[in-house]
């Protein structure tokens, strides 16, 4: 059988409440108030499904941009590491492979007082 990869795949125990915590989400999470420039954490509340982010974005910290009635903006990014090894070698005037490179054979080396 195939295996899905669909937005909430391999999300089951990371959206899921933590145990003796299931049930009506309490009004003091919507009522909490939140300014720009502070740090917030990004913690999915999987009963909640409008505005839900991506799992890559769970629990990942960040400051607040914007604040409407009923958004709080995060602006998170997903940084790359093969996108920054790119641009610093375009900096520096080089050019680089990206790609994963095989492991060579060991050095050989002789073995002295061996007799057969």
């Amino acid at each position: 059988m195939a295996v899905g990869h669909g937005l909430r795949s391999r999300a089951r125990d990371s959206f899921s409440s933590p145990f003796r915590k299931k049930g009506t989400t309490h009004l003091s999470t919507y009522l909490r108030i939140y300014k720009i420039g502070d740090y917030v954490d990004v913690k999915v509340n999987g009963s909640i499904h409008q505005g839900m982010p991506n799992k890559f974005y769970h629990r990942q910290t960040n400051l607040v941009w914007n604040v409407t009635k009923r958004v709080v903006g995060v602006e998170l990014n997903k940084v790359k590491k093969n996108d920054l090894l790119k641009t610093e070698a375009k900096k520096e005037g080089r050019i680089i492979s990206t790609k994963r490179q095989p492991e060579g054979p060991n050095p050989g080396f002789m073995v002295e007082g061996a007799t057969l």
